[in-house]
């Protein structure tokens, strides 16, 4: 990593002139016709930024918005093609197509919000205004994409990492320097419930001093539904069995996220007994082989089911498995809900 600083120091500042460029207005942001929400990050990986999205779509959804999520979908088959995951009314593709982060939002939201996948997210938001009648768009993963012309800025940090490791890429997780947090116009602290309360207090203090006016929030990611495989592909509900419960008490658990150890550390902190463990890199594609690998895995741990999450669901509908597999679906807990809605409702 020292090898690559320099990489980092050039690659922090062609971003801060970029950033420049577009608050004089010599880069131009693009209007999508409709107030446009952006969820992002300042760091690489996965800071519990979907489970977010998801929450804040089903509030405007609930608030009488028709609500389109603009997102790249990465790890897709075609990513230069534009997917429909979602209409509005029901999810039209699988992972393969649509990527494994649109595929979930939209099983998360019932296919009540039109998600698109997209590279060029400026046509795909014009497109999907004239075409859906969209009154709000939500921006995922949006922080750095500045042609798109925003009316509000929500950045994710990660308590359990919000530095990542303080350096720009590619020498560490940074996007862009931290000075950046003073475009916000709202941040959330994510994971709260995995750090203890002076930590949080003291991470947030922090982040006030790049950016004293933006609201902070804090969001904990519990466990919300814990549904067996095939009742989470055919959209059912499992009910609640003793057997099940049972099952899932000594459990092998994997994901390919981008901090898998969170949800590691989110089952232990709930009290699950995890036997054993396999972590993969973000938007990790499953075969059968891997199947059989967790399977043979699990056997050793003496483990007597197989946990993993939503967003590593969805890609396994093709997939035979040894032991029964349980999906767990986050449950995002706002420190204040009430403020945090009014803020995103708010005209």
């Amino acid at each position: 990593m020292k090898l690559l600083a320099p990489f980092g120091k050039v690659y922090g500042r062609v971003m801060e002139l970029r950033n420049r460029l577009y608050d004089r207005g010599t880069f131009r942001s693009f209007d999508l016709g409709a107030r446009t929400i952006s969820v992002g990050n300042l760091t690489t990986g996965g800071t519990g930024k979907t489970p977010l999205v998801a929450f804040i779509a089903k509030a405007l959804i609930e608030h009488g918005e028709q609500v389109c999520i603009v997102t790249r979908g990465y790890g897709r088959r075609e990513p230069r093609e534009r997917v429909l995951v979602s209409d509005g009314e029901q999810v039209l593709v699988d992972a393969v197509d649509g990527g494994d982060e649109p595929v979930e939002l939209a099983r998360k939201l019932n296919g009540r919000a039109v998600i698109i996948a997209d590279r060029d997210r400026v046509s795909a938001g014009r497109w999907a205004k004239d075409k859906f009648g969209v009154s709000v768009f939500i921006l995922d993963d949006g922080f750095q994409h500045r042609r798109v012309k925003r009316d509000m800025d929500i950045v994710c940090i990660d308590a359990t990492r919000p530095c990542g490791n303080g350096r720009i890429l590619p020498a560490g997780s940074l996007r862009e320097s931290f000075k950046s947090l003073s475009r916000a116009d709202a941040v959330v602290l994510t994971r709260t419930n995995l750090v203890t309360d002076e930590e949080a207090v003291a991470i947030t203090e922090r982040l006030r001093k790049r950016n004293s006016t933006a609201p902070t929030f804090g969001l904990e990611t519990g466990i919300g539904e814990i549904t067996k495989l095939d009742d989470f592909l055919a959209g059912r509900v499992t009910p609640d069995d003793d057997e099940d419960r049972q099952t899932v008490a000594s459990a092998f658990v994997f994901c390919g996220l981008g901090n898998p150890d969170s949800f590691v550390s989110m089952l232990r902190s709930e009290g699950f007994n995890v036997v054993g463990q396999r972590l993969y890199g973000d938007h990790k594609a499953y075969g059968q082989a891997d199947a059989d690998d967790l399977g043979s895995d699990a056997r050793k741990c003496v483990a007597r089911s197989l946990l993993t999450t939503a967003k590593d669901a969805v890609k396994l509908n093709e997939l035979k498995f040894e032991l029964p597999v349980f999906v767990v679906e986050i449950d995002p807990q706002i420190n204040d809900e009430a403020g945090f809605v009014q803020m995103i409702t708010s005209s």
